[in-house]
């Protein structure tokens, strides 16, 4: 088997006993993103040199006797909006172009500490607003499904580059569903945590009470095994939970019987495609063949989640991206007059058409007279929307449906719509509106051939029955065994 068809896990335990050096495994992987990334476009910046470094330093480690980290040569892709010591990061923006981050993000860091050898950083839609990678100012990734649609968004670039082969795990960022979305539509394991649990420190913000880091992988054990390395309390970050941090793999093959899975009847509405719901019906039998007990609930407020979504994260993106004015951070317009002037001249030359919409609506939204129309009512959904959730676990033990209402689209069919864009997150934002834990895990395909993704949400904190679950399941059907060929 090629070095790049083994899961993070394989390539960890192989390097830890000798089988293979990370080197070995390093250089497979920069060979495929030579290969491949010119058809699927999934990395801004491919670090050759310190990938090789970082794999060099874990053969010297092995050879020394010393002990090996739990991701010990395992090839990682780290989406742009996160912060890497010497490496360009641009947040998909072109007002951030040449911007080289003097630290690292704390996940990327203990990442590293944990033994991974970084590739490069991925496409993403603009400061991750967008479910598509359509928005990104470099252009946008390709599925590697079918390389005429979308690998989602907005970490379509690292979805992409798992899916691809390129990269054995990868980072993306979750602030609407940014995580689960693209791992639906590329057939992955992808994991948003709960809010807090995963530190925030050199992640670029777009909406701060929204924004989570979380793992892309294969399979749920690999998703497990970068998010153990990554969670825990980070002084750097105030917003980070102080809770200890269990074992995520310790559960793992313990199975889903005596779990009690909530079904949403809102979650199989009008605009589910029936390729999609007849994919995610099948999983449920599945999980209720494994012992899992399958129990119908109501989340009423679901149809209220992006109306309030699209008022609380481009009001908080708003006030986020101010500082990028052309004075303290961005480049600075040429020609202007006066300094209203250059805010516009610098902010209109810097940011993409979503983006500014989005500062727009949030400005509009904060605005004396509107405030309580619309951002403080949004809020007010936002705890109605929490307080679905929280009756429901009074019933059941973690929530099952599709992540995305719909297949992967193809390029450019919902750009010049937002609102039909913004619908595909129709499933996926009121998990980040309620800081509660999801995970998506491939459970088939359409009968167009392209992936289907099972969500999973979960309580506070709960990552492990999620991660079980979603192992029970993938042991089960093994979806994540398919290939594509881009």
């Amino acid at each position: 088997m090629s070095f790049t068809e083994l899961t993070a896990s394989g390539i960890r335990d192989g390097v830890a006993s000798g089988a293979f050096s990370a080197a070995e495994v390093a250089e497979a992987h920069l060979a495929r993103i030579r290969d491949v990334d010119g058809r699927v476009k999934a990395f801004l910046h491919v670090d050759e040199a310190g990938a090789r470094n970082a794999a060099a330093a874990v053969d010297a480690k092995r050879r020394a006797g010393e002990p090996l980290g739990p991701l010990a040569g395992v090839p990682l892709a780290v989406k742009d909006n996160m912060c890497q010591r010497g490496i360009p990061t641009t947040a998909g923006s072109r007002i951030l172009k040449g911007f080289v981050p003097p630290y690292d993000a704390t996940a990327v860091l203990r990442a590293l500490a944990a033994g991974a050898v970084p590739l490069g950083h991925t496409n993403l839609d603009e400061f991750a607003m967008g479910s598509s990678t359509e928005n990104s100012a470099w252009g946008p990734s390709r599925n590697p499904w079918d390389l005429e649609r979308t690998p989602g968004g907005s970490s379509g670039g690292s979805a992409a580059a798992v899916a691809a082969g390129m990269a054995a795990v990868a980072f993306g960022s979750d602030t609407g569903g940014s995580i689960r979305q693209p791992a639906a539509l590329t057939g992955l394991a992808g994991m948003k945590p709960t809010w807090g649990r995963v530190s925030r420190y050199g992640l670029i913000a777009f909406a701060s009470s929204l924004d989570q880091i979380g793992p892309l992988a294969r399979t749920v054990r690999d998703a497990a095994l970068l998010l153990q390395a990554i969670a825990g309390h980070d002084s750097l970050d105030s917003t980070s939970a102080p809770r200890e941090v269990p074992d995520f793999t310790a559960d793992l093959e313990k199975g889903v019987k005596g779990l009690r899975l909530g079904v949403p009847h809102e979650y199989f509405g009008k605009g589910t495609d029936p390729g999609v719901e007849f994919a995610v019906r099948e999983a449920l039998k599945v999980l209720a063949a494994a012992g899992a007990q399958l129990v119908e609930i109501s989340l009423p407020h679901t149809e209220f989640g992006i109306p309030a979504y699209y008022v609380v994260a481009p009001c908080e993106a708003s006030s986020n991206l101010a500082r990028f004015d052309g004075v303290r951070y961005g480049p600075r317009a040429k020609n202007f007059e006066g300094l209203l002037d250059l805010y516009r001249k610098s902010r209109t030359e810097g940011f993409g058409e979503e983006v500014r919409r989005r500062i727009m609506l949030g400005t509009f939204a904060l605005s004396s007279g509107y405030y309580d129309a619309y951002y403080k009512k949004a809020l007010q959904v936002r705890r109605l929307i929490k307080q679905d959730f929280d009756d429901a676990w009074k019933k059941v033990d973690a929530i099952v449906g599709p992540t995305s209402p719909i297949p992967a689209f193809k390029i450019g069919e919902k750009a010049a719509d937002p609102l039909a864009m913004y619908q595909c997150d129709v499933l996926t934002v009121t998990a980040p509106l309620a800081g509660i834990p999801g995970l998506s895990v491939p459970c088939g395909f359409t009968p167009g051939g392209l992936p289907v993704g099972l969500q999973i949400l979960g309580r506070d904190f709960d990552e492990a029955t999620l991660l079980r679950a979603g192992r029970a399941y993938e042991r089960e059907c093994e979806w994540w065994k398919r290939r594509p060929a881009p």
